[in-house]
């Protein structure tokens, strides 16, 4: 008799690692588990996210490229995992592991940068310049022809006045001091400086790159739903509330009624925003 082990205790161990990571769901089966499990529809996931029914039903397909790129995609798995009330972070390092590892994250570019984008597409007011001077030229025309039945007396008083008028307001050089004018407000701030005071407005600007964004008025009336490009921006105005999406928030500068949000979001976080006529403050 041997004493020792027995052959079945020489077995080598079966890795229980792998058995569980052949039966782990992939990250649109889990989506699709929980939502079902949570009661709901497509639809309802679609409305309480924002996120479209086409793509949706895409990421519970694991198929990831209607998303628009990996930002976007973990954004999504973030917001349906909310939704059906699972715990993103398992769902998000698994999707990681799939596609090469977390992006990195964009690197915040200067905002003078973003600044200077936009006065490149705007060239010297000629047209308020030109219609400046026909204003003082219809003026002068229309003064001297009231004053021309006054009498021989009044007409000299024409002539001296007419010759004041055509000497102190040339036309010409008025396109020049409109250069240097141009530099006054910041680009920012002028783009949306008239809006009127009982309206909101916002300016979505995508300054550090680009990010798909959705606005509402406040009849949840889409008055925007696209990919907005680095150095592209979008104004929208409502009477009562403009409700926003930022698919990719952290690549965005806003500025709501003038002024600049100083948030600070994180790249590639969806941020659900509402501003009124009160702000600027997160609604």
């Amino acid at each position: 008799m041997s004493i020792g082990n027995s052959p079945e205790d020489e077995r080598p161990f079966e890795d229980v690692s792998d058995v569980s990571e052949e039966v782990r769901p992939s990250v649109g089966t889990a989506l699709r588990q929980a939502r079902i499990a949570a009661g709901l529809t497509v639809d309802d996931v679609s409305t309480a996210t924002r996120v479209r029914i086409a793509i949706v039903h895409a990421i519970e397909a694991d198929d990831f490229a209607p998303c628009g790129g990996d930002v976007y995609a973990r954004g999504h798995i973030r917001t349906l995992a909310k939704a059906v009330h699972v715990d993103p972070a398992p769902l998000l390092a698994q999707y990681d592991a799939a596609h090469g590892g977390r992006p990195a994250p964009t690197p915040a570019a200067p905002l003078f940068e973003a600044e200077r984008i936009r006065p490149e597409r705007r060239g010297p007011n000629w047209t308020a310049a030109m219609v400046a001077a026909i204003v003082v030229v219809v003026g002068f025309v229309g003064f001297t022809a009231v004053k021309g039945g006054s009498g021989d007396s009044d007409g000299k008083t024409q002539v001296a006045e007419g010759s004041t008028a055509t000497t102190s307001a040339p036309a010409k050089p008025t396109p020049k001091s409109s250069k240097p004018a141009d530099q006054k407000p910041a680009p920012s701030d002028s783009a949306i400086a008239a809006a009127p005071q009982d309206k909101v407005t916002v300016q979505v600007s995508a300054a550090n790159g680009r990010s798909w964004i959705s606005a509402k008025d406040h009849n949840g009336r889409m008055l925007f739903d696209g990919l907005l490009k680095k150095g592209e921006s979008k104004t929208f105005q409502d009477s009562t509330k403009i409700n926003l999406i930022l698919g990719d928030a952290g690549a965005i500068q806003l500025y709501v009624n003038g002024k600049k949000i100083e948030d600070q979001f994180q790249p590639g976080a969806v941020e659900r925003l509402t501003y009124t006529k009160g702000d600027p403050q997160v609604g």
